[in-house]
Protein backbone atom coordinates (compact mmCIF):
# COMPACT_ATOMS: atom_id res chain seq x y z
CA UNK A 1 0.00 0.00 0.00
CA UNK A 2 1.42 3.59 -1.14
CA UNK A 3 0.31 5.34 2.35
CA UNK A 4 2.92 2.62 4.26
CA UNK A 5 5.30 3.67 1.75
CA UNK A 6 4.74 7.29 2.16
CA UNK A 7 4.72 6.49 5.96
CA UNK A 8 7.60 4.44 6.15
CA UNK A 9 9.83 7.02 4.22
CA UNK A 10 8.81 9.81 6.13
CA UNK A 11 9.95 8.05 9.35
CA UNK A 12 13.17 7.51 8.10
CA UNK A 13 13.58 11.00 6.90
CA UNK A 14 12.55 12.08 10.48
CA UNK A 15 14.66 9.71 12.12
CA UNK A 16 17.79 9.70 10.16
CA UNK A 17 17.11 14.32 11.02
CA UNK A 18 16.85 13.94 14.62
CA UNK A 19 19.20 11.03 15.13
CA UNK A 20 22.03 13.35 13.56
CA UNK A 21 20.43 16.37 15.21
CA UNK A 22 20.96 14.52 18.36
CA UNK A 23 24.30 13.52 18.35
CA UNK A 24 25.64 16.85 17.03
CA UNK A 25 23.42 19.43 18.21
CA UNK A 26 21.77 18.03 21.54
CA UNK A 27 24.98 16.33 23.03
CA UNK A 28 25.97 19.94 24.58
CA UNK A 29 22.43 20.66 25.60
CA UNK A 30 20.83 17.64 27.60
CA UNK A 31 22.45 15.30 29.95
CA UNK A 32 23.41 11.57 28.79
CA UNK A 33 20.41 10.29 30.61
CA UNK A 34 18.23 12.45 28.33
CA UNK A 35 20.22 12.21 25.20
CA UNK A 36 20.09 8.78 25.15
CA UNK A 37 16.16 8.69 25.61
CA UNK A 38 15.91 11.13 22.37
CA UNK A 39 18.14 8.09 20.49
CA UNK A 40 15.87 5.86 21.63
CA UNK A 41 13.18 7.48 19.90
CA UNK A 42 15.15 7.92 16.67
CA UNK A 43 16.38 4.50 16.80
CA UNK A 44 12.88 3.16 17.11
CA UNK A 45 11.51 5.29 15.07
CA UNK A 46 14.34 4.34 12.02
CA UNK A 47 13.44 0.51 12.81
CA UNK A 48 9.59 0.92 12.27
CA UNK A 49 10.09 2.67 9.18
CA UNK A 50 11.87 0.10 8.07
CA UNK A 51 9.03 -2.18 9.16
CA UNK A 52 6.25 0.43 7.17
CA UNK A 53 8.15 -0.60 3.93
CA UNK A 54 7.87 -4.34 4.64
CA UNK A 55 4.19 -4.27 5.30
CA UNK A 56 4.37 -1.81 1.98
CA UNK A 57 5.85 -4.98 -0.23
CA UNK A 58 3.80 -7.30 1.18
CA UNK A 59 0.79 -5.46 0.30
CA UNK A 60 1.82 -5.51 -2.87
CA UNK A 61 1.96 -9.52 -3.09
CA UNK A 62 -1.05 -9.85 -0.85
CA UNK A 63 -3.31 -6.52 -1.61
CA UNK A 64 -6.09 -6.19 1.01
CA UNK A 65 -4.61 -8.88 3.47
CA UNK A 66 -6.33 -7.63 7.26
CA UNK A 67 -2.95 -8.45 9.08
CA UNK A 68 -1.04 -6.54 6.92
CA UNK A 69 -3.00 -3.60 7.04
CA UNK A 70 -3.73 -3.56 10.66
CA UNK A 71 0.18 -4.26 11.37
CA UNK A 72 0.17 -1.41 8.99
CA UNK A 73 -1.40 1.11 11.15
CA UNK A 74 -0.07 -0.10 14.33
CA UNK A 75 3.31 0.89 13.13
CA UNK A 76 2.01 3.99 11.77
CA UNK A 77 0.68 4.70 15.44
CA UNK A 78 3.91 3.55 16.91
CA UNK A 79 5.74 5.28 14.76
CA UNK A 80 4.21 8.64 15.64
CA UNK A 81 3.34 7.87 19.67
CA UNK A 82 6.95 5.77 21.09
CA UNK A 83 9.34 8.24 19.41
CA UNK A 84 7.44 11.54 19.80
CA UNK A 85 6.80 11.13 23.57
CA UNK A 86 10.31 10.61 23.86
CA UNK A 87 11.69 13.66 22.37
CA UNK A 88 9.05 15.67 23.93
CA UNK A 89 10.58 13.98 27.43
CA UNK A 90 13.94 14.39 26.42
CA UNK A 91 13.23 18.04 25.23
CA UNK A 92 11.05 19.61 28.06
CA UNK A 93 11.78 17.14 30.71
CA UNK A 94 8.16 16.76 31.52
CA UNK A 95 8.42 13.04 33.18
CA UNK A 96 4.25 12.60 32.66
CA UNK A 97 5.16 12.25 28.88
CA UNK A 98 7.02 9.05 29.73
CA UNK A 99 3.18 7.64 30.33
CA UNK A 100 2.69 7.89 26.91
CA UNK A 101 5.67 6.26 25.53
CA UNK A 102 4.20 2.72 26.41
CA UNK A 103 0.85 3.33 23.71
CA UNK A 104 3.41 3.53 21.56
CA UNK A 105 5.12 0.15 22.71
CA UNK A 106 2.17 -1.41 22.73
CA UNK A 107 0.99 -0.44 19.03
CA UNK A 108 4.69 -1.64 17.98
CA UNK A 109 3.47 -5.17 19.54
CA UNK A 110 0.17 -5.26 17.85
CA UNK A 111 2.03 -4.32 14.48
CA UNK A 112 4.32 -7.06 14.90
CA UNK A 113 2.25 -9.39 16.12
CA UNK A 114 -0.48 -9.21 13.27
CA UNK A 115 2.31 -9.76 10.95
CA UNK A 116 3.76 -12.91 12.62
CA UNK A 117 0.51 -14.13 12.61
CA UNK A 118 -0.23 -13.29 9.13
CA UNK A 119 3.39 -15.11 8.30
CA UNK A 120 2.34 -18.40 9.94
CA UNK A 121 -1.27 -18.55 8.75
CA UNK A 122 -0.22 -17.33 4.64
CA UNK A 123 0.32 -20.61 2.39
CA UNK A 124 2.87 -18.90 0.20
CA UNK A 125 3.32 -22.12 -1.99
Amino acid sequence: MQTFLFAGAVNAFIAVGLGAFAAHGLASHLDSGMLAVFKTGAEYQLNHALALLAVSLLLNIWPKQKLLLISGWAFVAGALIFPFSLYALALTGIGALGAITPIGGVAFLIGWACLAIFAISKNTD
